[in-house]
């Protein structure tokens, strides 16, 4: 079998009396996108932080192409590309500007350190903005100049850390079509997000965070199969006609409809046949829904059936960044 590009063992982080990451562990296959899931402080930024060398952990190992994450630091910093939830550009340069400083301090060849800039700033779209300084770049513009900038080494490992947060969705689709290339030509990528569409998307496999402990690990298909295919949605018009609606169908199904406000979710593996029943029992008691969705379920659906709650970023492009907490 193949050597895991990444490998994470029992992986413990703790910040005094505060433990950010709980006996993490899991695998990232060469060559794929792996993503690493969770809510703000759910401890993917820490992962993403230990993982690239800039935090050591309290616990476990992990080891990046085979290379020891604390014991061979010098060696896996040679090996990998970080793009963070903030661009980590100079405001004041031209993006040629940044990315061939980037390569001086890399130590690239001073020979490979133009041509480098240009491939790169010609790949990312961003040859007819190369030499305005970075300040005047629109948010996806910085972004793709900041992914840019950790692919200056040509690096085989390349760390994602909330690259689209903030992000219009077209400046999203069209980052998320870079990583793919990225990935096509051989680069392991990485990519912790809020954004469960964005990891439903790009991701061969996914591993679900909260409170620093790992509560999934499979691929997106997979955890939504666990769930049911189909997710049905009924619009009740109030909080009290879907209490009572719930409280009809309660037991009459196998699981209790989730309630938000004066909508019911429900999912199952055979759809058609549950609206058909639901349906029936809501006309029998006088409560019509007043809308009825019917769609497949989705990663967002799965998180919330796995932590109570959903992510922040599942259903916002534009939320908040995870920040600095564990």
């Amino acid at each position: 079998m193949a050597q895991a590009a990444i490998s994470v063992e029992r992986l413990t982080k703790r910040y005094g009396p505060v433990t950010a990451l709980d006996g993490v562990d899991f695998e990232v296959r060469a060559g794929t996108i792996f993503g690493l899931l969770g809510p703000n402080g759910a401890g993917k930024t820490t992962a993403i932080r230990i993982l690239t060398t800039i935090l050591r952990p309290s616990g476990g190992r992990a080891a990046v192409l085979g290379h020891d994450v604390v014991h061979e630091a010098r060696t896996v910093r040679g090996l990998i590309g970080l793009a963070g939830q903030y661009a980590a550009v100079d405001p004041n340069l031209t993006g040629r500007e940044n990315l061939r400083l980037i390569g001086r301090l890399t130590q690239l060849p001073a020979a490979r350190i133009r041509p480098r800039a240009a491939e790169l700033l010609r790949r990312f779209d961003l040859e007819a903005a190369a030499d305005r300084p970075a300040r005047t770049y629109s948010g996806g513009m910085r972004r793709r100049l900041d992914v840019g900038a950790a692919l200056v080494p040509d690096p085989p490992v390349l760390f994602l850390d909330e690259p689209t947060t903030g992000l219009d969705p077209q400046s999203r689709t069209a980052l998320w079509e870079l990583i793919r290339e990225l990935v096509g030509d051989g680069t392991t990528v990485l990519l912790t997000t809020q954004y469960l569409e964005e990891a439903d998307r790009l991701a061969a496999r996914v591993v679900v965070v909260n409170e620093g402990r790992i509560i999934a690990d499979d691929t997106p298909a997979a955890l939504k199969t666990t769930l049911g295919n189909t997710v049905i949605e009924l619009g009740m018009g109030d909080e009290s006609r879907a209490q009572q609606a719930a409280a009809v169908l309660a037991g009459r199904l196998p699981e209790p409809p989730e309630r938000e406000g004066a909508l019911l979710r429900l999912a199952a593996r055979d759809g058609s046949a549950l609206l058909i029943e639901v349906l029936h029992a809501l006309e029998a008691a006088g409560l019509v829904p007043r809308t009825v969705t019917v769609r497949e379920s989705s990663l967002d659906d799965v998180f919330l059936a796995l932590t109570g709650h959903r992510a922040e970023g599942g259903r916002n492009p534009g939320a908040a960044p995870e920040g600095g907490t564990p």
